[in-house]
């Protein structure tokens, strides 16, 4: 022990070890604190069964297992509260082995990436409820198998997936069986959509949008595949949507095809050779131009064979970037219930402008004239009755967060529908806060899909409306006539014509954005939200009958996440604390009236039972501080495993820092929180504190950091850190280190140079360096466009404070896996040059065979190391 000038116990972390001995360290912890690892179930699916059983579909890792494949569990029809339903695989254990014996695409690869999957084996799968189909993609290709619904471990075993016969080359991606014939499966392959017949074997390419070259430049389209941008920074990563029905025979698939001719093309090292070749991508940098979409439609029929005939695309007689200028980014894409009619969310540049548009099928049509060529094109016997009606618009300020929640009431849902009105339940962050409402929209010839106006009754209509949309055109010319004449005759209504909004949810709290589950015949709607705390996640159910009554189903102290079947009538609910393991349990819901006071959630069975880790557990801590803004922020604490009191521990600071983000919260911290335990069980004391831009509390407490990223975040985390500090006393606040990834790597970065009197060492994981060198949709939403805020980018660039570093060595560490496509290693790259130019001292650990996320085991734990090694030597 040591004792600083003011007589206080320091304790230093351990005698300091070599690199092989911190190697067997690294080694030994990850297996004791792989206890902190369950195998919580994910990705549910539910399935009643003909003698009554519900069959729960779920991804996990079996016991002694390490790749996670497809599992079931049968809930009896009288389970009694307490039992642990048998886990039963869906697959044959040899498949896995079988299935990663090949290298993983390109496409996968970068496919984890966008989606964030830090598992092997199995990571997604598509079931037909009705049949048992399933379908699930592995090692490039796509699998099948069909559970006939007899339970797999008595009578037949866990199935053998058969390889699906199809004649494309490449990566198989984003299977999708066809709602309305399971012997139907599409997927996208080499950026185009195919079909296949799962019986016959018949597969056909039903797009042609991309050429397949060697060149990229030559080859900017595809289809069914949503841009770069879309699928990192709004969370679509479906580019193609069956019809849920087919009444007249005709398959029906709606694709989005994505022109990237803008697009910037960017370099990287190959991630599946040795030999020095380089992979290109696209990639559209803040400021530069985005890609464009489209809506498109194609179409078959089946013959004697079955054979997949009379393939056919149909495209929008305008396309929506003709009708909607200011658009942008295609967000969400989907299907109304009755299968007539397509919704779409458009969002502008700035993305403070979001539109939902419905448009009826008989829009696609065969390959539109070219409407610049007016006098030969101009048809005035186009037929009147195509719709394209916007039926909600949202504006902000500030910026809009994209999210899921919208659903269409059915047909005769007892939601009261008149002919001319469709209702939805939209999510909107107009108050602050997402919350529910329920929309009543008027459009002309729809009442919830059942019913029409008369075209003369619909011409009407038009002739109210067509002045109302010149100001989406240029006057004075051929195009804008035409368009106002377009509009005229067949229907587009660019103004919203809502009727009546209701909220169903209000408050100083946040409905999650992610899910919502309606039981329209009961016109309850159940959804998860933070209203008790902003660290618990709960369930909450509201009636449409009685607006703003909300009434909490799950219990405080824990945090869940619920997964609910089709008829709402069980759900699967995974729970945890900060100090308990999480635990997953199936309800059954059951109703004494119409009301929220009689819904029960009636316990069933464990699908996962509460269990305590096998050696001591070391959880962290939670703290509230109220900072000098008034703001009440949220850290939380992992004291060292061999703390003492009465002494003082380095201390390393794990910071985000960014939006999107919260790292602080009421649920298990296990092995996603690996390296914050590691550092604890080595002796430092460790701190995440989730500052003003964070995630959950709403948008005012997010725009907190809106067009001056890098220069406002630093101030929350030093003034609660510095308040822990006195409140615990063995924080040392002269062995500070701070550390993060991406964003958080670059806000330790510039911890270092704004604050190297706080934080004596750095550990920068793939940090930004400049946001000029960052994608659109996530730089541009909070920093505004680089034209509109010059000020901010400077401000926000790490290259503009590379005089300030210390001239100490052994300070900064920088991490950065070379094929890193998300943050590019070109960020790393340029500050390094800067520093040098700059005469600043600094170190450099390079991955050259990892993406932004470290994915291999030997990088991981050489990171790991590196890490301990470089905080024992120099904090």
């Amino acid at each position: 022990m040591e004792s600083n000038e003011a007589g206080e116990v320091q304790i230093p972390v351990s005698k300091k070890k070599s690199w092989s001995e911190l190697k067997n360290v690294v080694c030994e912890l990850r297996r004791q604190l792989s206890g902190l690892s369950t195998m919580v179930p994910g990705s549910l699916a539910f399935r009643t069964l003909p003698d009554g059983r519900t069959r729960i579909y779920f991804l996990s890792t079996p016991a002694n297992g390490w790749e996670t494949t497809l599992l079931c569990a049968d809930v009896p029809p009288l389970a009694s509260h307490g039992h642990r339903l048998a886990w039963t695989p869906v697959i044959e254990a040899n498949f896995q082995s079988l299935s990663s014996a090949g290298r993983f695409s390109r496409e996968e690869q970068l496919l984890w990436e966008r989606k964030r999957l830090a598992t092997w084996g199995i990571t997604s799968y598509e079931l037909h409820r009705e049949s048992g189909k399933l379908v699930f993609p592995a090692a490039s290709s796509l699998f099948q198998c069909l559970d006939t619904g007899f339970s797999a471990s008595i009578i037949s075993g866990p199935l053998f997936p058969a390889e699906l016969r199809m004649n494309s080359c490449g990566a198989k991606l984003n299977p999708q069986i066809c709602p309305s014939n399971p012997d139907l499966v599409a997927y996208v392959c080499d950026c185009d959509i195919w079909v296949s017949h799962t019986l016959t074997g018949c597969s056909v390419r039903l797009t042609f949008a991309h050429k397949g070259g060697r060149n990229m430049a030559d080859d900017p389209l595809s289809a069914g595949l949503p841009s770069y941008v879309m699928q990192e920074e709004f969370s679509r990563y479906q580019g193609y949507w069956w019809q849920p029905r087919t009444p007249d025979g005709v398959y029906r698939i709606l694709y989005e095809e994505v022109d990237e001719s803008d697009v910037k093309i960017f370099c990287f090292p190959s991630s599946n050779s040795n030999l020095g070749e380089i992979e290109e991508f696209r990639f559209p940098r803040a400021g530069t131009p985005n890609s464009q979409s489209n809506l498109k439609l194609v179409q078959f029929v089946l013959r004697e064979g079955p054979q997949i005939v009379d393939v056919s695309t149909l495209e929008l007689q305008y396309p929506l970037s003709v009708m909607f200028p200011w658009m942008e980014y295609l967000v969400r894409v989907g299907w109304t219930p009755n299968a007539d009619y397509i919704w779409v969310q458009l969002l502008d540049r700035r993305q403070q402008r979001l539109e939902l548009v419905l448009l009826s099928v008989d829009n696609f049509t065969e390959p539109p004239p070219n409407v610049y060529k007016l006098d030969t094109n101009l048809n005035p016997t186009t037929p009147v009755g195509q719709l394209i009606q916007v039926i909600y618009t949202q504006t902000c300020d500030i910026w809009i967060n994209v999210n899921d929640l919208l659903y269409f009431f059915p047909p005769a849902s007892g939601t009261g529908e008149c002919k001319g009105e469709v209702k939805f339940l939209w999510a909107s962050e107009e108050t602050g806060y997402r919350h529910l409402y329920l929309i009543t929209a008027h459009v002309p010839g729809v009442a919830n899909g059942v019913g029409a106006d008369s075209p003369d009754n619909l011409e009407s209509e038009h002739d109210t409306l067509v002045s109302s949309t010149l100001h989406f055109v240029r006057s004075k010319n051929k195009l804008s006539f035409f368009l106002v004449w377009v509009w005229h005759q067949t229907g587009v209504f660019l103004q919203p014509r809502f009727g009546q909004k209701v909220a169903l949810t209000a408050g100083d709290w946040e409905v999650l954005g992610r899910s919502l589950w309606v039981d329209s015949e009961r016109q309850l709607v159940y959804f998860l939200g933070l209203r008790e705390s902003p660290l618990e996640k709960h369930l909450y159910v509201v009636s449409l009958r009685r607006p703003g009554e909300v009434r909490l189903l799950t219990r405080p102290g824990y945090s869940y996440t619920v997964d609910f079947n089709k008829e709402c009538t069980m759900c699967v609910a995974v729970y945890s604390n900060i100090q308990k393991l999480p635990a997953c349990q199936v309800f059954r819901i059951s109703h004494g009236d119409w009301t929220v006071e009689e819904v029960t959630l009636t316990p069933v069975a464990y699908l996962l039972e509460p269990s305590a880790p096998e050696g001591e557990l070391f959880s962290p801590e939670l703290y509230a501080h109220q900072i000098s803004s008034g703001d009440l922020l949220y850290a939380m604490v992992f004291k060292p495993h061999n703390f003492q009191a009465g002494c003082k521990y380095p201390t390393v600071l794990n910071i985000y820092g960014g939006p999107e983000v919260q790292l602080v919260s009421n649920t298990f911290k296990g092995m996603r929180q690996l390296r914050m335990h590691m550092l604890a069980a080595q002796g430092y004391c460790v701190v995440a504190i989730d500052s003003r831009g964070s995630q959950h509390r709403g948008l005012n407490f997010e725009s907190h950091l809106r067009g001056r990223m890098g220069t406002v975040e630093l101030a929350d985390q030093i003034e609660v850190l510095q308040w822990l500090a006195e409140c615990l006393g063995y924080i040392d606040m002269s062995r500070v280190a701070i550390h993060g990834w991406s964003y958080g790597g670059y806000l330790s970065v510039m911890a270092l140079a704004q604050h190297p009197d706080i934080f004596k060492l750095a550990i920068a994981g793939a940090p930004v360096t400049s946001w000029s060198l960052y994608d659109t949709g996530y730089t541009e939403r909070y920093m505004d466009l680089p034209e509109n805020n010059q000020h901010g980018y400077k401000n926000g660039s790490i290259l503009n404070y590379v005089t300030q570093f210390p001239d100490d060595e052994n300070r900064l560490l920088i991490i950065h896996g070379l094929i890193d496509e998300n943050v590019h290693f070109f960020h790393t790259s340029q500050f390094i040059s800067a520093m040098v130019k700059a005469g600043k001292p600094y170190q450099l650990q390079v991955y050259p065979n990892e993406r932004h996320s470290l994915r291999h085991l030997d990088a991981s734990k050489h990171y790991e190391t590196t890490l301990l090694s470089f905080l024992q030597n120099h904090l």
